[in-house]
């Protein structure tokens, strides 16, 4: 993977992984960021992105497009903000959720997503990483806070956001 730093995770059909970069790119220009990279993963229909904006800012800035301009939204299904990448390794993953659970407010509950790609760690080995010094009640449904785990190979991208943070275009476009 080229890109070490994203801070964007954009998944796509297999095989329009190149168009999907090309569209993000364009996108980003779009909302002031001309100097955006965008590249693709090595993974089927995954593309890694590092804008200058806060990403949480990129994924609302893109939903007003997407209400907009639907038509601008050809080859990205989902978009992802990412608050830290990691080397993945699940005393990383633990620190570095610990140093973000502050997000999760004490009468907030959560749960842990993991999306993993190219790893022989187990999902479960994971979640107890990312969960085991957060001490805030567990709803696997309907949680205030998600917990993301997102590996790309031997890099890990970490969130705690709200559900509603992830553009999830074909859902929105209808």
């Amino acid at each position: 993977m080229v890109l070490r730093d994203f801070n964007l995770l954009i998944t796509t059909s297999r095989g329009n992984e190149e168009d999907a970069c090309s569209e993000i790119w364009y996108l980003l220009g779009e909302i002031g960021d001309s100097a955006a990279k965008v590249d693709k993963t090595g993974i089927t229909g995954l593309v890694a992105a590092k804008t200058a904006f806060n990403p949480f800012e990129v994924v609302e800035k893109f939903r007003e497009i997407l209400k907009e301009r639907p038509y601008e939204f050809r080859y990205t299904f989902r978009v992802i903000p990412i608050e830290k990448v990691v080397r993945t390794d699940l005393g990383e993953i633990e620190r570095t959720t610990t140093e973000l659970a502050s997000k999760i407010k004490e009468n907030e509950s959560f749960r842990v997503t993991v999306e993993k790609r190219f790893t022989d760690t187990s999902t479960k080995d994971m979640i107890e990483a990312a969960a085991v010094n957060i001490e805030r009640k567990v709803a696997l449904r309907n949680p205030d806070k998600v917990i993301l785990v997102e590996v790309v190979g031997r890099l890990t991208g970490i969130s705690i956001i709200r559900p509603e943070q992830i553009l999830a275009v074909m859902k929105e476009k209808f």
